[in-house]
């Protein structure tokens, strides 16, 4: 549950599926003309033209039918693209310094949860980069697990890759309770329903030892994405399904704090990413936005 590598994506607005439009975020979020903010972006009068109009929302029926097959989903999707999709993401220990910094010395083994980890476009370059980390993997697609293990750099000395739900499988079953020094979780929150977010951050909560962080990063409230799904792609507030049937959340920051707040984490930092995607081929420039977060686990760390 990952997003494009693509980078001409942006542009190809008449044409690129839904879920390959924010694969910008891939590139590294240290480049000129990014900001983070606390407030949401401004909508344009369009804009919010727009989004009001959009009122009907996809049948019951279909949206039972949609949670019913999203792990299919998400294996088609794999399916489809193998591992050619997704960008390696480099750029994930300098926006997070806690990947490196969390150690009392540099020997210090980083035990490192990456929930929802596609085919380990974020794994593998820290594998690479960090020789004192191991690394639990766990994807909802089995079929995405089965490409990190197919890995010539995957090595179970220093890497478990699993299978999970998040929202129902204890994660128990294959990581230790309390004993993940830190948690990523990238563009994959998103992916689950809002009613069962909460149960997914408990599951997840239950394996980070005392003083442990999740680092977060995924769509933020009016991203480009959000804006440009069209009628009949609507499943709730700022909820949307895409044309192969995986679907996206846009997150508000209050409401991603409330979410960790109720499971027992607390906010180190919560900021929208405002960035905009140049297109040249097309002439076009879109808002993207982002929101990246640091959530603790109380207690001695």
């Amino acid at each position: 549950m990952e997003l494009s590598k693509k980078e001409s994506v942006p542009g190809n607005i008449k044409t690129t599926p839904p879920e390959e439009v924010g694969s910008k975020d891939d590139l590294s979020p240290c480049v000129p003309g990014q900001t983070k903010t606390s407030t949401a972006r401004v909508l344009t009068k369009e804009e919010l033209d727009r989004l009001s109009g959009e009122r009907a929302l996809v049948s019951d029926f279909k949206q039972m039918k949609l949670e019913k097959e999203a792990q299919k989903n998400w294996d088609l999707f794999y399916k489809r693209n193998t591992t050619n999709f997704f960008k390696d993401r480099h750029w994930t220990t300098r926006e997070f310094e806690e990947l490196k910094a969390c150690r009392e010395f540099d020997s210090q083994k980083l035990v490192l949860l990456e929930a929802g980890c596609g085919v380990g476009n974020c794994i593998f370059p820290l594998l690479e980069d960090d020789l004192n980390i191991f690394v639990y993997a766990c994807d909802f697609s089995a079929r995405a697990v089965e490409f990190v293990k197919q890995n010539p750099l995957y090595c179970p000395e220093r890497c478990c890759a699993f299978q999970c739900d998040l929202t129902k499988d204890d994660l128990r079953e294959n990581v230790p309770e309390c004993s993940v020094d830190v948690v990523t979780l990238i563009f994959v929150l998103s992916a689950v329903h809002p009613d069962k977010m909460k149960l997914a951050l408990q599951n997840i909560s239950r394996v980070v030892k005392p003083g442990g962080i999740v680092l977060f990063r995924d769509y933020g409230l009016y991203d480009h994405a959000m804006l440009r799904f069209k009628a009949g792609s609507k499943l709730g507030e700022n909820f949307y399904v895409r044309q192969d049937g995986t679907r996206s959340y846009f997150f508000s920051k209050e409401l991603l704090a409330e979410l960790f707040a109720d499971t027992g984490l607390q906010s180190v930092a919560n900021d929208y990413v405002l960035r905009e995607t140049v297109n040249k081929k097309e002439g076009l420039c879109v808002p993207r936005v982002f929101l990246q977060s640091k959530f603790i686990k109380p207690g001695q760390s």
